[in-house]
């Protein structure tokens, strides 16, 4: 008879559960040992985009600053404006009183409003464009340019890239992410629309004229007006294309090229062509095929944009500032020069 095989409780089992569980817990001091060693690494996009936020809240700071000066400014003017009212109303009633104490005082006062009736006509009979004009600033400066301020049928183009939203490259990226209203108010762009209203100020009642934006593409201000020549004489027409400017929003690259490839929507060519940009164009026909420009290949789409302008249009080009375009001066005016048109750089008070 065989003898019987003795068994113990501490059996192959229990020995494979104590392996389980000490492999169990290796394994987890394992992942907890790795845990420790992972270091986070900064977002390098991240901490740019906090800089620019921290940089945009001290320039917010000191915009605000201003602001209030501004505000206390108004003020000022507001109690000064107050005074100077109140001495009116006494002027005037004194004025009443005199008139009424002294009956021919009437007629003297019809005879000066019937000359000044006069010479407010014969000052409308004088036809303006063909000399150096006038114009009446801040501070009742003159100016004088050698603009030529005539012709049958005007042009006014106008640069509204995104470079017209400030005077450098760095501040013109900052400014074209903001809201549409801050773009509008951008100091650039308001001096180029205020120079806008200075020129259509100058046009003879008996010229026509027409106002086109371009930036990669070209804009009737008054738009469903492409391809027409509007009237100068009617005031209706001019606030018009000044409303549509001032509601225009800059934005985009610059393409000449497309802005005088415009004028062949009419039928008859300008005779006098307003050019107010603020450098090289950026791009041709087309979209550049790299996001940065050199500037021989601005060269290169300033003359093939040139080529599109027809033959016998002189250009007046007003030239705003702008960093990093160091040829931009030189090529404008040889192509005023060329066109027999004229080149200024305007001061900043101007017009």
């Amino acid at each position: 008879m065989a003898r019987q095989r003795r068994t113990t409780p501490f059996s192959l089992s229990f020995l494979d559960i104590m392996a389980c569980g000490f492999g169990a817990v290796t394994l987890l001091f394992l992942i907890l040992r790795h845990n420790t060693m992972i270091v986070p690494v900064p977002d390098q996009a991240l901490s740019a985009e906090v800089d620019l936020l921290e940089r945009d809240i001290r320039q917010a700071e000191v915009e605000k600053v201003e602001l209030l000066n501004s505000i206390e400014e108004l003020e000022l003017r507001l109690v000064q404006a107050r005074g100077l009212s109140r001495r009116y109303l006494t002027d005037l009633q004194e004025v009443e009183e005199s008139i009424q104490s002294d009956p021919n005082q009437i007629a003297k006062l019809r005879a000066q409003v019937e000359e000044l009736e006069r010479e407010t006509a014969n000052m409308e009979e004088v036809e303006f464009g063909d000399k150096v004009r006038e114009f009446i600033g801040e501070g009742n400066r003159q100016y004088l340019t050698g603009l030529k301020l005539g012709g049958e049928r005007v042009m006014i183009l106008v640069d509204a890239s995104a470079s017209m939203l400030a005077d450098t490259v760095v501040n013109a990226i900052r400014r074209r992410n903001m809201e549409e209203e801050l773009l509008k108010s951008s100091p650039k762009w308001q001096w180029t629309v205020r120079t806008v209203e200075w020129l259509l100020a100058q046009l003879p009642p008996s010229s026509r004229f027409q106002v086109y934006l371009f930036n990669t593409e070209a804009y009737a201000a008054i738009p469903g007006t492409e391809g027409e020549w509007l009237d100068a004489a009617d005031s209706l027409e001019l606030e018009d294309a000044v409303a549509g400017l001032k509601e225009f929003v800059p934005g985009n690259g610059t393409s000449l090229e497309n802005g005088l490839a415009a004028l062949n929507d009419f039928a008859e060519k300008p005779d006098n062509l307003f050019l107010l940009t603020d450098g090289l164009p950026t791009q041709g026909a087309k979209p550049p095929g790299k996001y940065m420009v050199s500037g021989e290949q601005r060269r290169r789409n300033f003359i093939d944009a040139i080529k599109r302008l027809p033959r016998g249009v002189p250009v007046n080009t007003i030239l705003f500032p702008m960093e990093g375009d160091p040829e931009a001066a030189a090529l404008f005016w040889q192509f005023a020069m060329a066109t027999q048109g004229a080149f200024i750089a305007p001061s900043r008070d101007w017009p």
